[in-house]
């Protein structure tokens, strides 16, 4: 028996809900994996090693269902390995094909870590995958079943080709290690990672039933707002190409889907600003489209909803949230190691203020902690035992 529309909305929340549990600060990245999915667009994740980016993708893999294929590429990887070695039997009677199992062509979600390192064969094959959902190589055709691929990389490429090739990936989201009000927050959530827990799992029938509703969308009284958001980018010097511009409908049908709702509103413009290509093109895009984002909601989606829309004002709010916790729990005097670790702790985060914001830009509520922290800190600092 088919899923119903909502039905298949709420599995996937829930599943996502789980899959994004002790992953601090990769909340978005999780359900962006999950909204280019439903969108049928792939994904780019921009960040240093060691960010926990294949974890996410593994446990968004495992929350969605089907086959996962995940592969590190580097500048020696041959596309056997990627795509299938030669069927060494159809060879010997003179047909070139691929044995695609268990590799790439049969993959549902995908991952290719470090993906513009790949050679010119595998990027111009991997174009007809991502662009065609089709594999070709020798002999062989076939269509794929490929609902998501998610390339890593530490930065963005620079030659031309490889960014023609970057272009293919709609939407892009930059990652950060984890900052210093977190620590505890990651250690602990890193450590229940290692242990094996029941987590919600949704199916690809329910991903397809979302997808086939974002494609029914009925996107006539967005566009004028998607218009409106477009034209006040170009004028802050923030130009999308125009596949970019004309993609980003599906994302925003998809991020409706995932909310429960058939028709796209005001409320799920927030995916333009993942298309804009560059890190600092998110951050002044967020800054011109802050009223149009205003009405930004979506329950499925909520933290790349709101680091959408908010951008600074949400990382804002969580530094100031820690700041609070940690101001609250200082130890008592006669604790010297205690207090020790206590003020690296809110050095940390002053740390983490000077980092995101300018002092000219720093949000009146962080002004006050910080005079706050100032003062914490002015104070005597614990003695040190002699050994």
């Amino acid at each position: 028996m088919s899923q119903t529309f909502e039905a298949a909305a709420a599995s996937l929340r829930d599943a996502l809900a789980d899959a994004g549990r002790g992953l601090v600060e990769r909340e978005a990245m999780v359900e962006l994996v999950a909204l280019s999915a439903v969108a049928g667009e792939h994904l780019l994740v921009i960040g240093p090693p060691g960010t926990a980016k294949s974890e996410a993708v593994r446990r968004t893999a495992r929350a969605l269902g089907g086959s996962y294929f995940e592969y590190l590429l580097g500048r020696f990887t041959e596309p056997s390995e990627i795509f299938g070695p030669v069927d060494l039997r159809k060879l010997r009677e003179g047909t070139v094909e691929t044995e695609t199992t268990g590799m790439l062509p049969e993959a549902e979600v995908a991952f290719l870590d470090e993906v513009f390192l790949g050679s010119t064969a595998i990027l111009n094959t991997l174009l007809g995958v991502l662009n065609e959902r089709t594999f070709r190589r020798g002999h062989t055709r076939m269509k794929v079943p490929l609902r998501v691929c998610v390339g890593a990389s530490n930065g963005l490429p620079e030659e031309e080709s490889l960014a023609a090739f970057a272009d293919r990936f709609l939407a892009r989201i930059f990652v950060e290690p984890v900052p210093d009000p977190q620590l505890e927050e990651l250690l602990a959530g890193g450590a229940s990672l290692w242990r094996e827990t029941e987590a919600r799992v949704a199916s690809l029938e329910a991903l397809d039933v979302l997808a086939r509703g974002a494609q029914a969308a009925d996107l006539g009284p967005v566009r004028p707002h998607l218009a409106h958001a477009l034209r006040t980018l170009r004028a802050a010097g923030i130009g999308l190409s125009d596949r970019r511009a004309v993609k980003v409908q599906r994302l925003m049908a998809a991020a409706a889907a995932l909310a429960g709702r058939q028709t796209p509103g005001v409320a799920d413009l927030w995916p333009l600003i993942y298309a804009v290509p560059t890190k600092e093109g998110q951050a002044l895009a967020r800054e011109v489209l802050r009223e149009l984002l205003a009405a930004t909601e979506n329950p499925a989606l909520a933290a790349a909803a709101l680091e959408a829309s908010a951008g600074p004002m949400a990382r804002a709010q969580r530094i100031a949230r820690a700041g609070r916790e940690v101001l609250s729990g200082r130890p008592s005097q006669g604790a010297a190691e205690e207090l020790s670790a206590w003020r690296l702790k809110l050095e940390g985060v002053v740390r983490e203020m000077d980092a995101g914001f300018a002092p000219e830009t720093l949000p009146p509520e962080l002004q006050s902690l910080r005079g706050e922290i100032r003062i914490a800190l002015e104070g005597p600092a614990p003695a040190v035992a002699q050994a």
